[in-house]
């Protein structure tokens, strides 16, 4: 089961007790399914239990609708319909449309109270809601063919601080909210607590684990950068070694070389503590400095013999 459907059937589970909320969700069915006029209404999902959340939010309405279900090669589809002559009437004038209206919009009047709004905006995600697993992205979307409709929900959702987007895409409205933290608070306020607490749990994961690449990154960073500094020290020393040219060092140095030759792959820390007496670790660090220095001028006295040579 996919994540979207585990939060509709959170969102199910969640009781609307107050007859007003009751009418505000079978609202949203009207405005958020398949069609919605003079002859009826339809929804249809694949989602059995939103199918017969309708039908139970028509009945409590006193409005009697069915729901069918029905084959497809892609998967059963069940369908919620309010279609009979007596009662299509009693359903528009539940909700104060004519059926006829060139543009469906929302009817404020049709919301009594605060809670009227969260039934309205969870069912209406039941009807035409779907959310990306946050393993993979953080996205949840609402997707509508009417066009003001999705208008005023983008309002109702922005006036509730969720931060929705719109867009049309291949001739829908797209509501969307990409944003961890609004969409937590939407699924909170619509009822699918447990499905925002498993965002909060992925976030934390994720950022836990890119935390630890970051370390990880800069650890073998580092430990590159010593390596590398070490095999440089050691090549200084070998061609010091090879022009017999190591015991022109001072004494510091010459122990600090036979040190670093007798241990190569010591931390300086500890390469430090074996001196005699010990140094700090900058302390080692600048005979390197000195020894690879000595080096260079080494190396600098050849090549210039080498072009007096040939001049």
């Amino acid at each position: 089961m996919s994540f979207s459907q585990d939060v509709k059937n959170e969102i199910l589970r969640h009781r609307i007790t107050k007859p007003c909320c009751n009418v505000a969700a079978a609202y949203a069915v009207a405005c958020f399914g398949k069609y919605f006029d003079d002859h009826g209404v339809v929804l249809q999902t694949e989602n059995e239990g939103v199918a017969e959340f309708a039908q139970k939010c028509y009945r409590r309405c006193g409005v009697q609708g069915e729901v069918l279900r029905k084959e497809r090669p892609t998967g059963p589809v069940f369908e919620f319909s309010v279609k009979g002559e007596e009662e299509v009437p009693k359903m528009l004038a539940l909700f104060g449309h004519s059926g006829k209206e060139p543009t469906l919009r929302i009817r404020p009047e049709v919301f009594r109270c605060q809670k009227c709004t969260q039934a309205f905006i969870a069912t209406a995600f039941l009807c035409c809601g779907t959310m990306t697993d946050p393993e993979k992205s953080y996205n949840l979307e609402f997707l509508s063919t009417r066009h003001y409709l999705s208008q005023q929900l983008e309002a109702m959702l922005a006036e509730h601080h969720f931060n929705p987007h719109r867009a049309l895409r291949k001739g829908a409205n797209t509501i969307y909210i990409k944003a961890a933290d609004p969409i937590e608070d939407l699924l909170t306020f619509m009822g699918a607590g447990g499905a925002a607490m498993r965002i909060m749990n992925q976030r934390l994961y994720n950022e836990m684990r890119n935390k630890t690449n970051r370390l990880s990154n800069c650890e073998t960073a580092n430990l590159g950068k010593s390596v590398q500094a070490a095999v440089q020290v050691q090549m200084a020393i070998e061609r010091l070694q090879a022009a017999g040219a190591l015991h022109t060092l001072p004494e510091p140095l010459r122990q600090t070389a036979k040190l670093r030759m007798q241990y190569p792959d010591l931390p300086l820390a500890k390469l430090a503590q074996k001196l005699d007496p010990p140094v700090s670790k900058a302390g080692l660090s600048h005979r390197f400095k000195r020894i690879q220095e000595a080096a260079q001028r080494l190396s600098d006295a050849e090549t210039a013999e080498k072009e007096s040579t040939h001049a």
